[in-house]
């Protein structure tokens, strides 16, 4: 009897641990690409990388869908359709996912969903978050802040941005650009030229030549930097950067590669971002189900690239690491709207002008 309750007890600790082992390989991650690719070289691609890393490590199966077109209805499609194939885990970059984000995390309350820069809410802006879902923000106007700080600080007295679409996480880029640029250029002494008609949102985030003209017609006007906040209409900056040997600051990833127009980046850790989170899921228990979760310079989860991507000539790393620790440790916020940003720059611009050109941009919101 005592060998036959040995032998069951063994079978039954065999099955836990069988099952146990089951249920991690069970996982599986598909994330869900919005209007660009998982090659763009920008949001897309930098979430991507975090989801392959961690699924290559771990040896967990994942893969990714790209809808045919942009719409609530193409997402609510897309997630159906990799649920149906066995998806679990769905990571989706994109504020234009947060309507369909509300409806499919009722839907599919088993299946776990990562929104990055964004939160679900019903098209009327009634939010909800269920416990299978988590929001990921990023403080882009910090990473904005950073870059229009260098850029002045490193020399160059005419500089633009060119958003891709006027969405939260691009408007807090300018914004951030913007203060950067005048807090740099009170603190530092030094005078730029920033023309409220150099501060623009192309309308899409393709790589179209109508771009290039664009950004090349600045260029000759004299403007020297373009911030190009805008996804795959970066390259399109870029084409013109080419053409007329001027320079661009690139977008959420590392773009140095993509030209040696690129002086640098103002980076979000998407991918750092996204495996923290499955990791947190799948080998933690810890899912932050229910909750948004905002990382920024407190998290080293925004900033401009090192090394041999840190392109400046006069503007150097412990002066960008003494910039940085000021916002890690809050001793400077950056304004997130364009309200905050007019007093933002009455108080630190030195410049009583800078707020008027600050209004001409778009409305304070």
């Amino acid at each position: 009897m005592k060998k036959f309750l040995s032998i069951f007890a063994f079978m039954i600790m065999a099955f836990l641990l069988v099952a146990c082992g089951g249920d991690e390989k069970e996982w599986k991650i598909v994330m869900i690409t919005d209007v660009g690719t998982i090659t763009d070289k920008s949001f897309n691609q930098g979430t991507y990388e975090g989801v392959e890393k961690f699924a290559k490590e771990f040896e967990i199966d994942y893969s990714y869908y790209r809808p045919s077109d942009s719409t609530q209805k193409d997402y609510e499609e897309a997630i159906d359709l990799v649920v149906a194939d066995g998806a679990n885990i769905i990571v989706t970059p994109g504020f234009l996912f947060e309507t369909a984000i509300y409806t499919s995390q009722t839907k599919y309350p088993n299946v776990r969903f990562i929104l990055i820069d964004g939160e679900p809410h019903d098209g009327s802006y009634n939010y909800k978050t269920e416990s299978n879902t988590v929001n990921i923000l990023f403080q882009e106007e910090q990473s904005g802040f950073l870059a229009g700080y260098a850029a002045v600080a490193d020399g160059y007295t005419n500089i633009g941005f060119m958003g891709g679409m006027a969405v939260p996480a691009v408007k807090k880029f300018g914004i951030g650009y913007i203060a950067g640029a005048y807090y740099a250029a009170n603190e530092l002494e030094k005078e730029f030229t920033f023309d409220a008609n150099r501060y623009e949102y192309l309308g899409n985030f393709d790589n179209d030549p109508a771009h290039t003209t664009r950004a090349a017609g600045w260029y000759d006007a004299g403007v020297e930097v373009i911030f190009a906040a805008a996804g795959g209409a970066g390259n399109a900056v870029m084409a013109a950067a080419e053409q007329k040997e001027k320079k661009v600051i690139g977008v959420d990833i590392d773009q140095s590669s993509e030209s040696n127009t690129v002086i640098s980046s103002a980076m979000k850790e998407l991918g750092i971002a996204v495996y923290q989170e499955l990791d947190a899921l799948i080998n933690q228990d810890k899912f932050n189900g229910g909750k948004t979760i905002v990382k920024g310079a407190e998290q080293d989860s925004i900033g401009l690239p090192g090394g041999s991507s840190f392109k400046f000539t006069t503007f150097n790393k412990t002066q960008y690491d003494a910039v940085y620790k000021l916002l890690k440790d809050k001793t400077v916020v950056v304004p997130q709207t364009m309200a905050q940003l007019t007093t933002f720059l009455k108080d630190h611009a030195g410049d009583p002008s800078a707020a008027a050109l600050v209004a001409k941009t778009e409305p304070a919101t």
